[in-house]
Order: structure tokens, then sequence, then C-alpha cells
């Protein structure tokens, strides 16, 4: 069902020039399932001239049309996900439904940014005098370079490429190389609908090595990039030295308030399913969960509940809810934030350990009374670790919510329409919803603020990123 992952440049799927691979492990088993081509300085020149050449083609055919080549990868995703699924579950470890998901998603994306593009429309700007024209034009930025993570190895490549595409750009993607069948499918996708040889490029290799020859590159006009902060920091850097455009979806530190007028049950419900999905590997996850006093206890209960029901096994398996993580690392990071974690005080209500000595699994774990000095309080876990705080009144909570230089998703949970109405101004985020899950839809904005980045990478904000604004104006003769 694994097949061998190869580049894909200028409308050729390829091995590198070199002969390089790189093994690629089931998390689930630590087994090598295949391998994927890592791509050499040369195989980077081709995919770089073929998406100069690609740009110049893609940013010449209609709106109307490219809709409708996506629509059709849309289509085809659609068709494929069985099949697109499995071997996603395979190489990311996430449940098979989950992977499921993720490809549906996937579909919506491209159809939302297929028809959101035509739509990009210019202004007329009233002029000051007679028989002047003064017009505001967008224009696609040029060829892109997208960056993307292994935790949602479809997801993070479909905003970015179908915002791009839908524009007129083209765009070389580095994806993962730990996952990298399931984005391959999705180019697959888009090729087999028809778009041109050239406008889509497939690399893998050392990340550092690529990114530090891409971005600086001439040819390259913006970047995009999903992961960790640090990293982040480090490509807006050489970004900004070259005068690209960048769009930045770093880490997070979600806070997840409930308030003693909340719905427990419900609040159990979405917050435990929020905090679990693909074992917290999450960049949105809840991961402070700050609860009010009077209702602490009870909801630290239930939701307590919630983790000990969960099913972690292979994501191939039926009736598993939570998979492995992704490798050994991450593995031992949770191992070192749960010991330091209770070294400070803090008590385990369930989990903590890892499950057996064969994949990457980590039990679903609940902290209780976890203090502002563990070092799981202030570092982006990355893992299935709900951390549990009491709070008093709303200006404690909100300053526990701003305290870190996070600033990506939030979460809370209240009946009072005051409450939320001075939460929405109040959390620093650049996304908050209350009394359920609303985020990450194609059609709402998708970005940070602070040390989580910039941008957005849905919505109509979505392909802002990927347009230039240029003024024309004229007087007739």
């Amino acid at each position: 069902m694994y097949s061998d992952v190869r580049l894909f440049i200028d409308g050729e799927w390829t091995g590198s020039a070199d002969g390089r691979t790189i093994p690629v492990l089931d998390p689930a088993t630590e087994e090598v399932i295949g391998t994927v081509a890592h791509a050499s300085r040369v195989d980077l020149d081709r995919a770089l001239a073929a998406a100069e050449k690609g740009f110049a083609l893609w940013r010449a055919t209609s709106a109307y049309e490219r809709s409708k080549i996506m629509r059709r990868a849309a289509d085809l995703m659609r068709e494929r996900v069985d099949a697109i699924a499995r071997v996603m579950t395979m190489e990311q470890g996430k449940p098979l439904a989950e992977a499921k998901g993720e490809t549906l998603v996937a579909a919506d994306v491209i159809e939302w940014f297929a028809e959101e593009a035509r739509r990009t429309y210019g202004r007329v700007i009233p002029a000051r005098g007679p028989g002047i024209y003064q017009l505001s034009v967008r224009e696609p930025v040029g060829p892109v370079a997208a960056f993307t993570p292994w935790n949602f190895p479809i997801n993070q490549v479909v905003r970015k490429l179908s915002a791009g595409l839908a524009v007129g750009c083209s765009v070389i993607v580095k994806a993962p190389e730990e996952t990298p069948a399931a984005p391959a499918e999705l180019i697959r996708a888009f090729a087999d609908a028809g778009v041109p040889a050239g406008v889509i490029g497939l690399v893998y290799g050392v990340p550092a090595e690529i990114s530090e020859y891409l971005i600086p590159h001439p040819v390259i006009r913006k970047i995009s990039f999903t992961g960790s902060t640090p990293v982040g920091k480090q490509l807006a850097a050489l970004a900004g030295l070259h005068m690209k455009r960048a769009t930045m979806e770093l880490g997070g530190h979600a806070p997840a308030i409930v308030f003693d007028d909340a719905d427990l049950d419900a609040a159990t419900k979405v917050l435990a399913g929020a905090k679990y999905r693909n074992a917290g590997q999450v960049c949105v996850a809840p991961t402070r969960f700050l609860v009010q006093d009077r209702v602490y206890d009870a909801f630290l209960d239930k939701f307590t509940a919630a983790a000990q029901a969960i099913k972690v096994g292979n994501g191939l398996e039926a009736g598993t809810t939570m998979g492995p993580l992704a490798n050994e690392r991450r593995v031992q990071a949770m191992e070192t934030l749960v010991a330091d974690a209770v070294q400070h005080g803090a008590t385990v209500r369930t989990g903590g350990k890892r499950i057996g000595n064969k994949g990457y699994f980590f039990e679903p774990t609940v902290l209780a009374d976890v203090p502002v000095t563990a070092r799981a309080m202030n570092e982006e876990p990355f893992g299935p670790v709900a951390l549990f705080a009491r709070f008093g009144d709303f200006d404690e909570v909100v300053a526990e919510a701003n305290r870190l230089p996070f600033g990506l998703a939030s979460y809370a949970f209240t009946r009072s329409t005051r409450t939320a109405t001075a939460l929405a101004s109040a959390i620093e985020s650049g996304m908050l919803t209350i009394n359920h899950n609303g985020l990450a839809l194609p059609e709402t904005p998708f970005g940070g603020v602070k040390d989580s980045g910039y941008g957005s990478e849905g919505g109509s904000e979505g392909v802002e990123a990927y347009l230039n604004t240029k003024y024309v104006t004229q007087m007739g003769a």
C-alpha cells in the first residue's frame, strides 16, 4: 500500500539527481515502510527554473480557467479519499477517521480558494480631474516557496498551495520528509486535474539546506512557513534580508478558559476532542485549561474521565481514537515535561507514561494544579498533555491567558454574553472560539499574533499575501 515517494519537478515524478533517499517510518510499529527522494542542489535548480516558467504560463491563465482546474482537483481528492487516508495513517499515525477527515477538508479548502480567486477584484478610485482613470489592480506576487510540517501532511500544504494557485502563482512545496506520501497525493490530484507542468514543484530533503537555498533565490518572491517559532523567526529574518514577503504560522500555547457558569458537559466534549486529536500534535490544541474555582474539581473529573475513555492504538485498527506520536523525540519530550511538572508540584490525574515498547504511543495525560513555573506551562507541549490550573476572576484569567508570547488560538466556555464579549476584546490571540470549536474552516481566517506569527491562511484574507497591488492612472490624450 505504501510506495516510495519521488520529487515532482516540471510535471514529472522523478528521483533525485544523485539518487539519495530518506527512510520513512511507521510511528505505530517503528518499521521502515518506504523511502522518499532527497533533493540535491541540481534538483532545486530544476524546480526553480520550472517554477519561473510555470508562473509565466499560469498567471496568463484566466481566473475562471484556474478555478475549473482546481475544482477538478478537489473532486479527485474526494474520489481518492480512502487510499490517501490509509497512506497518511501509515506514515503519520493518526486514526484512519482523522486522516479521511483531513483529506476531505482539503477538498473543501481547494474549492473555497478556487471560488475566492475569481473575485479578487481591483477598484476604481474617483479622480480629482476630468478624463482621468485611477485603478487599483491585483496581480500575483510570483513564484512561492512553501514549507510545511508533518502533523497535518495534507492540510498544512493545501492552504498555501490553493491560495497561491488560485491567484496565479507557481508554488514549490517543501513537504515533510517524515510524512511525504500524503502531500504527494495532493500534488498528484492537482497535476491529474490539469495544472500545467512547472506550476507546482514538490521537493524533500534537509529542511535547513532547502530553505537557505530557496528563500534568497531571485526566482522566489514569497515564502509561507508553518512550524516552530524559533525556526520561523530564522526564516522570517532570511526572507526580510532579501525583501521577500512572508506568511508565518508558528507555535501556540492555547488557553482554554472555563467559567463557573459554563456548560461543563459541552466543554468537556469539545475540549477533550480538541486536546487529544492527532495525539495533541496540533498547533491550535487547547493546552492550558484555566478553570474557575467553583467548578474546577467537577470539570477536572469530567475531563479526566474523557481522557481515560480514549482508545490508543494503531490508527489502522478499528476503534482507535488516538494514534502514536510522530517520533521518539516527541515521546521523550512528553516524559520530560510531565516529570518537570510533577517536580514543581503538579499532580498526575491520569496518564503520564509511554505505552509499551514498540511504537511511539503515549497515554492521554491530565495534570492538575500545574504551577506557572513548570516548563509545560511556558513551552508548547505539542502532545497529549492537558495542563489544569485554577483562577478566581476575569482579570486574573485574562492575565494568565495573555502571559505567554504566543497568540495563535484560544478557547472559552461561558453562558454570559457579557463575559464572552469582554473576552473577545481582552484575549491576545489570532483566533478565539467560544462555546464550540469553530477554528480552521476554509472560509474563516487562520493565523496568529505575537510569537505565533503573522498573516492568514484562510478566508478571503488567505489570498491577500499572494497578491501585489498595482496602481494605474491614465489621462485621456
